[in-house]
């Protein structure tokens, strides 16, 4: 009996190990905070969602030629319509804001497709507040995510 119960002791304490680290891991991460688990898709739109709007805030072009499809298609706040190249060259001038914070973020995935909806809360260089709201559509093509086209909606003060 000492024997089998040596040998299952190990075990047991790295079964006792393993639950341990997945729930520190899980209490620190977006995988399980306040109960939601997200699929690994979902957490890489979340991730391109973050990264999209910190190359907004940087003019970071060479993030978007990366990530935008080839067939990327824009309509802005202004209802203009801007293809990708269009799209790159207006985000090299810039954001028209000093800050912008995301608000609120849901993210829906049909198979190789996923929506984005958000409200974000931004400031203007003049110091005034702002709230917009956007769609962004990504297509999977092979292992990658690429959005296909975003729709912006600034809400009137």
């Amino acid at each position: 009996m000492t024997i089998e119960w040596q040998s299952r002791v190990p075990f047991a304490n790295t079964a006792l190990l393993v639950t341990v680290i997945l729930a520190a891991i899980c209490a620190s991460s977006a995988f399980c905070q306040a109960g939601v688990h997200m699929t690994l898709d979902e957490i890489q739109i979340r991730q391109l969602n973050d990264q999209y709007i910190e190359a907004f805030l940087k003019a970071d072009v060479h993030w978007y030629q990366i990530h935008l499809s080839e067939d990327f298609v824009c309509i802005e706040s202004s209802g203009n319509l801007l293809n990708k190249q269009e799209f790159l060259q207006d985000a090299a001038k810039g954001p028209d804001v000093t800050d912008y914070k995301l608000d609120q973020v849901r993210v829906r995935i049909f198979g190789d497709a996923a929506l984005v909806q958000a409200t974000g809360l931004f400031t203007r260089k003049d110091g005034t507040k702002g709230k917009s709201r956007y769609t962004d559509v990504y297509i999977r093509t092979g292992k990658e995510w690429k959005a296909v086209s975003a729709q912006i909606t600034r809400l009137q003060d």
